[in-house]
């Protein structure tokens, strides 16, 4: 198997980890939410998760990064995870899916 395929599946089975992970104020995943800006996985399986908040004064600021790190890092094929927080481009209601946007009742 190619290792961009092996990649891309690693890359997809994160996806799916970070659609587990619910801001607690806010009953829409993180990854719906538009919070994750991009996933990259290297041939060795360590992941990098570039990511945002809602707002740098989030509650949970300071343990929602760990949680994403620690959920990553338990997902197959993965053997190492580092979580960026980035407050640029500033987070926004458009980055929501349409999923979330229906979810919120956002329409």
């Amino acid at each position: 198997m190619e290792v961009q395929t092996i990649d891309k599946q690693v890359e997809e089975r994160v996806v799916a980890t970070l659609r587990t992970i619910y801001d607690p104020e806010i009953p829409v995943n993180i990854y719906e939410l538009g919070l994750v800006y991009n996933v990259d996985v290297d041939p060795s399986g360590a992941v990098g998760v570039r990511m945002t908040l809602t707002s740098p004064n989030c509650p949970v600021a300071e343990s929602l990064p760990i949680e994403v790190e620690q959920k990553v890092k338990a997902t197959e094929g993965v053997t190492a995870a580092k979580i960026d927080i980035v407050w640029e481009p500033p987070w926004d209601p458009e980055m929501m899916s349409e999923a979330a946007k229906l979810e919120l009742n956002m329409y």
